[in-house]
């Protein structure tokens, strides 16, 4: 490629760069002016005197409790990655290891579940979570276990069958259990792709409104996104100074994450996409 060739294709990712950037800088100025303003100018960087400090931050967790939210919403997160990584890890390897006619079908009903619409199950899954009383933050861990299989363990049965059983018989040999072959051998082995699909799950659950919305009690848990929803008051009034505040707390956390992590994203879905 010439020199022309390259200008070309910098500024070109250059202008895509600032393109998908900018609604995060103009919900970031706007967090930082009057609500008068943000209508009427969302567009123009604050003055001397549409700029308020830090007021909209304060309306946002004075008056609307964002601190409580981002803490459910962090232990909602934290967990929940947690036993989706453990639990689909496990079920990936003994799907990949024990060749039987109950693995093929957990790995099919696994797949069929990225195929399902939520739409169609989410009145269900409502009923069924009061049933069993799963409408409080510990029960909705379960319920992200369930609809989060289905993409983890494609991925880690991927990368297990990469990996050469050799390892795996060598360990038993040696004395191992098989807990003790998993833990030792086989999760160390994994964490390209433990990595990539914490990243995944993270994001997905961080950003969930709709599955907290029609699992959680709202009365008494709020996750971040249901709190910036109930921050339109009644007869079409919104908050909107509160809001953009409210975003922006969201949004850092999960930014600085994602681009802490976001070199392991391609070097896992690689890996899990060698064999199978």
């Amino acid at each position: 490629m010439n020199q022309k060739g390259k200008w070309y294709g910098t500024t070109f990712l250059t202008f895509l760069c600032v393109f998908w950037i900018m609604p995060v800088l103009v919900v970031l100025w706007n967090s930082f002016k009057d609500k008068n303003s943000i209508n009427l100018q969302p567009f123009k960087l604050p003055t001397s005197e549409t700029f308020i400090g830090f007021q909209n931050y304060a309306q946002a967790i004075n008056k609307y409790g964002l601190l409580s939210s981002v803490g459910w919403t962090v232990f909602i997160t934290v967990f929940s990655v947690a036993a989706i990584l453990l639990f689909c890890s496990m079920t990936g390897w003994y799907i990949t290891r024990v060749n039987s006619k109950w693995s093929k079908i957990i790995y099919l009903l696994c797949i069929f579940s990225m195929v399902v619409p939520f739409q169609m199950v989410m009145f269900t899954l409502s009923l069924v979570a009061n049933m069993l009383h799963l409408t409080n933050p510990w029960g909705i861990i379960i319920v992200y276990l369930g609809f989060g299989a289905g993409l983890a363990v494609f991925m880690f049965t991927g990368f297990v069958r990469s990996i050469p059983i050799e390892i795996e018989e060598a360990a038993m040999i040696d004395g191992c259990t098989p807990l003790q072959t998993f833990f030792k051998v086989v999760m160390p082995i994994m964490k390209p792709t433990y990595i990539s699909v914490g990243i995944l799950e993270t994001m997905w659950i961080w950003n969930d409104f709709l599955l907290p919305y029609l699992v959680l009690d709202i009365k008494k848990y709020k996750t971040i996104s249901i709190v910036i929803q109930y921050m339109k008051g009644s007869y079409g009034s919104v908050d909107m100074g509160a809001i953009m505040a409210a975003l922006i707390l969201a949004v850092i956390p999960v930014i600085i994450f994602y681009l802490s992590c976001q070199k392991y994203i391609i070097k896992g879905v690689a890996a899990g996409a060698v064999k199978g």
